[in-house]
């Protein structure tokens, strides 16, 4: 729910009336929470936070529309050759996890990464890759540039520069 305007009256007893303005659009929305909470206000806690860019679909159309050329040019899968972008362009981090459980299924995109022993239990150290539907806008324009410069490199006729900078600009438009 979008804001548009907050107010804070500071009441005599100390306390803060917090008003939120927000669009009409969002009235069903409102009431429906209004009538969850009751008066039972002490049960919930606010939060509000700031909005993050998301990514337009346009660009994950694209990223698969060169993901799938650069793959038919290496004769690989769509899905190995996202992968190996994801390892140059994308976010990753390291997880440990006992040694004994398969994280197939519960991780989609990783590899391993080395072992570990802590107090005589061994672990498994993977390096986790965040899916680019998961990527905010900065993080899909870093995976879009990348793709389009491994396309380049094979000769992969790609979207012009002032094309993907148009569909850049409307990336920061939806912030």
């Amino acid at each position: 729910m979008n804001i548009k305007e907050i107010k804070a009256n500071y009441l005599l007893s100390g306390d803060v009336m917090l008003t939120v303005v927000v669009h009409k659009a969002h009235n069903k929305a409102v009431e429906k929470i209004l009538s969850d909470i009751g008066t039972d206000y002490a049960l919930y806690d606010l939060e509000v936070l700031k909005r993050k860019k998301k990514r337009s679909l346009d660009s994950n159309a694209y990223c698969w529309l060169v993901i799938g050329k650069i793959a038919d040019v290496l004769r690989a899968s769509k899905e190995d050759v996202y992968l190996n972008m994801l390892k140059q362009y994308g976010q990753s981090t390291v997880v440990s996890i006992a040694s004994e459980i398969d994280i197939k299924g519960f991780i989609k995109y990783y590899e391993d990464f080395g072992k570990g022993e802590v107090k005589g239990k061994e672990f498994t150290h993977y390096k986790v890759y965040k899916g680019s539907s998961e990527f905010s806008s900065k993080e899909m324009s870093i995976l879009i540039d990348g793709i389009v410069s491994e396309a380049k490199e094979l000769d992969i006729q790609t979207e012009t520069p002032e094309e993907i900078e148009r569909m850049k600009s409307l990336w920061n438009k939806e912030e």
